[in-house]
């Protein structure tokens, strides 16, 4: 999920890849196809985080902006190969929360899972909020809170419907997306190279007005941070992988063609904003970085147009986070970690996990309106380290699960992580230091905290029902 500010029993093994479900609906489908998977890697990852979020960051880090998003990208991308490996080896609906499960055990995967859930379901509020405030400006008669509403049923009903059309949605959401983000790139090299705009910028936005690091590390920080956040969303394609045609070779795929896409999509396009217009310039964070180089270059209606293409990027959002955030509850309740009814699958779809998630998701949206202090801040307060947390076990459970696939099945390590053990320590540690920078930030260290009181309760509640699932087998005759 790219992160926006809103007023804004082990479910897998070892064996070949699972057959398409049976005619009386018990398992999920199979119905999405190496396109989908391919297009929701892609898209996944570019979202009104990048669009409109980097402002924020820019705005703090100046040109040091691509030096954030480059240390970020390489972990992300280290990060995704980690997951591309374990997902390729055991896909799972439940993805990482599966894995934790089995490697650390089930308070790991209760914990894991569960924060994730959270964080998708807030990201659905978030992105509905925002979607509705987009569609009042264009609809000024319709109040911002019918669009949400209306937002809310369509994508609920959508992902109630069979898998593939939750897969066609997204394809044609991430084309519409990476179109706009490949033609940003080509205008933007246009206008570097002074075919576009005033003439060839020259270097002077890149070194002049205080330096390549303006305002240096603690704007560097808050920069890294901003990138950080932006590039969740990359998980829900080896949540979707579980759901296709042939798991293993898809997410093999999926991840091996999206993450040097990463680096073109962030990093280019972070580079061309800081090149061709000044970080100083209010409007990066009023209007979003992408509308200012647009306007910057003289293109016709660039805020529109940016605007039509932020409102598809919350769309797509929402429809993403409400299907992992289904597949996520599933899991977790397949595996006894959670309300059993949750479970039932009728026709290939979790039906009741898409209700309560879109249930949950439409609860923050009210939070939001009657406790926009309370309740809401401190929801979409744990979502931002969320994110990190994830990637945490991911980190940890690589390392375990790696050295047990070398010893029982090295035949289904089809996708291996670069440099291993050495890349997967540096990935974890990388984390555990952007933990560590959030605590000198005010804004960020208040979502630590409000992340850490979550944490240690689903921890907590996993490890109980661990030990007490544990007593219950140790006393059966």
């Amino acid at each position: 999920m790219a992160r926006i500010t809103a007023p804004p029993a082990i479910e897998e093994t070892s064996a070949p890849a699972p057959a398409p479900a049976p005619a009386d609906g018990r398992q999920l489908s199979h119905g999405l196809k190496q396109r989908h998977l391919s297009m929701i890697a892609l898209g996944g990852v570019i979202g009104a985080g990048l669009f409109v979020g980097s402002g924020a960051g820019i705005a703090a880090a100046g040109p040091a902006i691509i030096l954030a998003f480059t240390l970020s990208g390489l972990l992300v991308m280290l990060i995704m190969r980690m997951l591309g490996e374990m997902s390729a080896a055991r896909p799972a609906s439940g993805s990482f929360s599966v894995h934790a499960e089995k490697e650390l055990g089930p308070w790991a995967g209760v914990t894991s899972g569960w924060m994730y859930w959270v964080m998708l379901c807030c990201g659905v509020a978030a992105e509905a909020t925002a979607a509705g405030k987009i569609m009042n400006g264009w609809v000024p008669g319709v109040s911002a809170w019918v669009w949400v509403g209306i937002f809310m049923a369509f994508f609920c009903a959508s992902n109630l419907t069979a898998v593939k059309n939750f897969g066609e949605f997204e394809f044609w959401f991430a084309a519409v997306k990476v179109a706009a983000i490949v033609a940003f790139l080509v205008l933007g090299t246009l206008g570097v190279l002074g075919v576009l705009g005033d003439g060839h910028p020259g270097t002077g936005n890149l070194t002049g007005q205080g330096g390549f690091l303006p305002n240096g590390t603690s704007g560097l920080i808050v920069g890294l941070l901003a990138s950080v956040f932006a590039y969740g969303g990359l998980e829900t394609v080896t949540i979707a992988a579980a759901e296709s045609e042939d798991p293993r070779r898809n997410v093999a795929n999926a991840v091996r063609t999206a993450v040097w896409r990463i680096a073109i999509f962030y990093i280019g396009s972070m580079a061309l904003v800081v090149t061709l217009v000044s970080w100083k310039d209010p409007a990066i964070v009023e209007n979003g970085p992408y509308v200012t180089v647009l306007q910057h270059l003289g293109v016709p209606g660039a805020g529109t147009i940016m605007e039509a293409v932020v409102l598809i990027a919350l769309l797509s959002a929402m429809n993403a986070n409400i299907y992992g955030s289904s597949r996520m509850a599933y899991s977790l309740v397949a595996r006894g970690q959670g309300p059993k009814a949750l479970a039932k699958v009728s026709g290939g779809v979790p039906r009741l996990a898409v209700i309560a998630s879109c249930g949950f998701g439409f609860g923050a949206v009210l939070a939001g309106k009657f406790w926009p202090d309370t309740v809401f801040t401190w929801l979409m307060n744990t979502t931002g380290v969320a994110i990190l947390v994830v990637w945490f076990f991911i980190c940890v459970v690589q390392l375990r699960m790696r050295r047990r696939l070398e010893r029982e099945a090295p035949e289904l390590l089809t996708v291996r992580m670069w440099g291993f053990p050495y890349l997967t320590w540096a990935a974890l540690l990388a984390v555990l230091a952007i933990l560590g920078l959030m605590t000198t930030t005010e804004g960020n260290r208040e979502q630590l905290y409000a992340a850490g009181v979550l944490v240690a309760l689903l921890s907590l509640g996993g490890y109980l029902k661990q030990r007490r699932d544990g007593r219950a087998r140790a006393l059966r005759p």
